[in-house]
């Protein structure tokens, strides 16, 4: 089967209610799409700001539109407002290709060619890195014209190249996504400001194809039709490592989402990236369409649909949106729980019918640094005089490298003190190990 006639794996998502059979009660109505409903009543007050009338098809669009999508990395959706509503991806293809870009050339070979340094500059700033002739980030339409020729394999056609960015982001929404001709036409007779930036690049070498040639292609990538729906699933894909909630495709792997969300989190927002850092604290990509997404890494994705922008080219409502979000929700990144007080959820000491005593700790949640360290410093002040003792992963959810390292290497120095160690690991968070 071609690549554009690719079909996804479906599953009804969590916000699919099916008809009740006879006899059963309506389970609880969630509140959640009730608060989303005040929040965006609150924030449709702020008429501040105005479409992107630069660009002709854009200058069209009802100013009054406000919607806004969230998707948690296990497949619940919701959703309040005009969340069906079809418009352009534009800038919040960025990251997404930049993804793809990733996964196909690796990061040395796209570092090669784009830096990953905030630039303080407009989003269609002509600057390139002195000395190197690099873009300075993906981000910024300088990057942006880079990282699409850099999609596919050496070597790809641009036919081939659009498929790919295609098929990649209708992985990333689980569904398959269309151009809307209409825009690319009209973006397309207009983008004087990027020809200017490709012809720039192209000087550098930067580019080595026709400049008018990745500008068309790059219009197209921005000209995809999305609803706020696919872009909170585009965002938790990021937030869920690569993998699609919905659909469970892994897309792309969690090494390149972490260098993406990285570069999210410093430059997504342009020049008013340290702001948005501070005060909203997720990494987060807008549009002059009047879309905004927001990822937090191993919670929720969200998007945001407001055509009314600000001084930044970024939608005034949707900002307001994430801001009230982080705020109400505790979102920042900066406000993560302590995982370190939570992993033992319980010591304790057990008698089996023989008489035999063994110390049990029970750990719950995703265990990382400060979660191992934890244990291993209750192993060593623990006044341990059971032969036995047991490690019970059955409510841990992930351990991460450094924490799966730290606790074989804990096994292994309780077998040579002379302890017997069980390993209670339902889910297989813990590789296979001649220690357990």
């Amino acid at each position: 089967m071609p690549p554009c006639e690719q079909e996804f794996p479906k599953r009804p998502p969590t916000d699919w209610h099916g008809p009740l059979s006879h006899g059963m009660l309506p389970g609880m109505r969630s509140p959640i799409p009730d608060y989303l409903r005040e929040v965006l009543d609150a924030c449709a007050q702020n008429t501040s700001g105005a479409v992107a009338d630069y660009i002709p098809e854009l200058a069209t669009v009802d100013p009054n539109l406000l919607g806004i999508s969230l998707c948690t990395v296990d497949g619940a959706v919701y959703g309040s407002g005009d969340t069906d509503v079809l418009f352009t991806i534009q800038s919040i293809s960025k990251p997404f290709v930049y993804a793809l870009a990733l996964a196909d050339r690796g990061l040395d070979a796209v570092l090669d060619k784009v830096d990953v340094e905030p630039t303080g500059e407009a989003f269609n700033e002509l600057s390139l890195e002195k000395g190197s002739a690099r873009p300075l980030n993906p981000m910024i339409n300088a990057g942006a014209l880079t990282v699409h020729t850099l999609v596919g394999e050496p070597g790809a056609t641009p036919v081939e190249r659009r498929a790919r960015i295609l098929d990649g982001l209708s992985a990333f929404a689980g569904r398959r996504l269309d151009c809307d001709e209409a825009t690319y036409r009209s973006e397309a007779a207009t983008a004087f400001r990027n020809y200017a930036i490709a012809n720039m690049l192209r000087s550098h070498d930067t580019i080595v194809e026709d400049p008018e040639a990745v500008v068309e292609d790059y219009t197209w990538q921005c000209s995809i039709l999305v609803t706020t729906r696919d872009l909170a699933l585009m965002a938790a894909t990021l937030a869920n490592g690569g993998v699609n909630p919905v659909t469970e495709e892994e897309v792309v792997d969690a090494t390149v989402v972490r260098q993406v969300l990285s570069v999210m989190a410093t430059c997504g927002m342009y020049d008013s990236a340290g702001d948005w850092i501070s005060t909203v604290g997720f990494p987060a990509k807008s549009a002059v369409s009047g879309g905004i997404i927001g990822s937090l890494p191993g919670q929720v994705g969200i998007a945001a649909f407001s055509p009314r922008l600000d001084g930044h080219g970024t939608s005034a409502q949707g900002v307001e949106v994430c801001r009230r979000l982080s705020r109400d929700m505790g979102l920042h990144m900066m406000d993560a729980p302590q995982p370190a007080r939570a992993t033992i959820r319980r010591a304790h000491t057990v008698r089996d019918s023989e008489g035999v005593e063994a110390t049990v700790y029970a750990l719950h949640g995703s265990i990382q640094f400060a979660g191992a360290e934890r244990l291993l410093r209750d192993l060593t002040e623990a006044d341990l005089v059971t032969h036995q003792i047991v490690l019970d992963l059955g409510r841990v959810h992930s351990v991460n490298d450094v924490a799966r390292r730290m606790l074989l290497e804990a096994i292994h120095r309780l077998q040579l003190d002379g302890h017997e160690v069980t390993v209670v690991d339902p889910d297989d968070v813990l590789p296979p190990s001649p220690a357990i």
